[in-house]
């Protein structure tokens, strides 16, 4: 008989040893993954030069503690390699939102033609509403 509670024992814990790997969910798995997801999408934001107030409009679905975290996160990082902002486009060369010569952001409209070379349109160009701490 203690051959086959040592089996069972076994059996036993083998089965507990593989229950992250059921299809149940897990609400902690999941909350974890909401919050790096919120993270995420607040490091997105900072590096694409948006504010947190429209990062925190667009995602209303997450959570905010998360999005600044995550904003913050790559703000410091940013700052600290000295990367600059890439502005968001869509693919295709149309872009959403543009940045004019003065800096000024310009939503559908195609920025005028420079006349001369010194406001030449560039891209890779710092966002005018960031400042660097």
């Amino acid at each position: 008989m203690n051959a086959v509670q040592s089996v069972l024992l076994l059996a036993i814990a083998a089965g507990i040893a593989g229950c992250d790997k059921l299809p149940f969910p897990d609400p902690n798995r999941a909350a974890l993954q909401r919050e790096l997801d919120a993270k995420a999408i607040g490091g997105a934001c900072r590096h694409a030069g948006r504010a947190l107030e429209d990062c925190y409009s667009m995602n209303k679905r997450a959570s905010k503690a998360a999005i600044f975290a995550g904003w913050r996160e790559m703000n410091d990082y940013m700052t600290q390699n000295k990367i600059d902002v890439v502005l968001p486009g869509l693919p295709g060369g149309s872009s959403t939102a543009q940045v004019n010569a003065d800096g000024e952001e310009t939503r559908g409209a195609s920025p005028a033609p420079a006349t001369d070379g010194a406001h030449a349109e560039h891209t890779g160009s710092k966002n005018p509403a960031m400042t660097e701490s």
